[in-house]
């Protein structure tokens, strides 16, 4: 568990990092236009700190570290992040120092973003395996306890 928090932790400073790298950038050019380099922040920020957030609580509730397919996802996932995070700025410091980006920069970019879902796929593929089959229709089986309920008080 630690390890995800201190994920999304690094993906905090990486975000608050890049929009000041954006906004100085653009500052110290005089550009006024759009760019890549705007919605860098944002991308790191929601598909960082905050979904590795969101795995912490999934983490919490379903252990998923338990399955060997987590970490597939979670260094798939990273990877792909940093790469389409990267060729963002890269393009996005391009547009801003008034050079044109290359089909190489869009095809890195692809492959983040293959790499990415992939990595979502993964993530999806250990949660079902992590969540407990329902019991089939008309069997006796109880459902297994919630496990957030109250332990009944010992008998006396």
């Amino acid at each position: 568990m630690r390890k995800i928090l201190n994920t999304a932790h690094i993906y905090m400073i990486i975000g608050v990092v890049s929009g000041l790298y954006s906004r100085e950038l653009t500052k110290a050019e005089d550009f006024t236009g759009d760019t890549q380099l705007d919605v860098v922040h944002t991308h790191v920020l929601a598909l960082g700190m905050l979904f590795f957030l969101i795995v912490l609580v999934l983490e919490k509730q379903f252990t998923l570290t338990s399955s060997a397919l987590f970490g597939w996802f979670f260094w798939i996932y990273n990877i792909g992040l940093a790469v389409t995070v990267g060729m963002m700025t890269l393009h996005g410091t391009l547009t801003v120092l008034g050079h044109s980006s290359g089909e190489a920069i869009a095809m890195v970019a692809g492959l983040g973003h293959i790499l990415l879902t992939a990595g979502l796929i993964l993530l999806f593929v250990t949660l079902g395996k992590r969540l407990q089959p329902a019991p089939a229709p008309g069997s006796d089986a109880a459902p297994d306890p919630d496990p957030a309920a109250p332990l009944p008080a010992p008998a006396p």
